[in-house]
């Protein structure tokens, strides 16, 4: 059934939105690694970046998506004796990347700067003897990544993780996985200084990432807010978050054009759209054309 929409809603686009700098230069560093590499056998160790669309994108050149919610990146990696490997945006434990040698694979590395960067900060402070708390979301590949480190990192995903958290160092830095919500961040913060009065903490949410929260959180008169990414993308599901503690009357995530439903419109004046930093940008062009047919 065909809905009449008001001819007056308007159809905005959120900016930023979309491709961050990691996520550009992952893809770009993945095409040219089977562009330099024609005959070559090339594997991600886990999604490149989180987007289903950019899996079946490579997986068109021929690059093979290594991913599975049951085996190890470890185990992954026995199955395979030749070719080359591209670690993803997420960054890389120091463990895989010694088995890749180990295994005489060549390999690519595609981490992020901003991952890069917050690892080095972490390996800074654990040299002058502290412990780390890493407030990260849980099996995530960036967060793996940093607490395979050392043990003396620890995660939490939530207030009740810090509540329960005892340390008897009195040196201790909190700092954060580069994709969580700013606003859970300074929440976290605020306790962690209640609980460790000397703590340090380094805020290392990645500009992309705060750039298209703090967006979300300008918007004025939106009756509708859709996010389009990928389920497993944690920034992506953040916006949502975002969206939803800004008090958007609605905020819906959409994978792609065909989510949208006419019933989720009906009423809805001013409709904004915005977009996890791992979606292609031809995705959120065709959410926003079919919107705009409807309007």
């Amino acid at each position: 059934m065909y809905i009449y929409y008001n001819e007056l809603m308007e159809i905005k686009k959120v900016i930023p939105s979309g491709y961050c700098k990691g996520v550009v230069n992952a893809i770009r560093l993945a095409k040219d690694t089977r562009k330099n590499n024609p005959d070559d056998r090339i594997y991600v160790l886990g999604m490149l970046v989180h987007n289903s669309y950019v899996s079946k994108e490579l997986a068109d050149m021929g690059i093979i998506t290594l991913d599975d919610s049951v085996k190890s990146k470890s185990e992954l990696l026995d199955e395979i004796d030749e070719g080359i490997i591209i670690f993803t945006a997420h960054g890389i434990s120091d463990q895989i990347k010694q088995k890749v040698i180990d295994k005489g694979l060549r390999y690519v590395d595609a981490s992020c700067v901003d991952v890069l960067k917050t690892q080095a900060v972490i390996r800074q402070h654990l040299d002058q003897g502290y412990d780390v708390i890493y407030f990260g979301k849980k099996n995530h590949p960036e967060a793996e990544a940093v607490i395979s480190i050392s043990d003396k990192i620890h995660l939490i995903t939530d207030e009740k993780d810090l509540y329960e958290l005892n340390l008897d160092n009195d040196r201790i830095f909190l700092t954060n996985q580069t994709t969580m919500s700013y606003l859970e961040l300074n929440d976290l913060m605020k306790l962690a200084r209640e609980k460790f009065p000397k703590i340090v903490i380094q805020e290392e949410i990645c500009n992309a990432t705060s750039s298209r929260q703090e967006a979300i959180t300008k918007l004025e008169d939106c009756d509708l807010l859709y996010v389009v990414g990928d389920v497993r993308s944690n920034n992506t599901n953040k916006l949502v978050d975002i969206g939803k503690k800004h008090g958007i009357k609605k905020v819906l995530l959409l994978q792609n054009s065909q989510d949208i439903r006419d019933e989720d419109l009906v009423g809805a004046k001013t409709v904004y759209v915005t977009a996890g930093a791992s979606t292609p940008p031809n995705l959120i062009n065709e959410v926003m054309d079919l919107l705009r047919s409807k309007a």
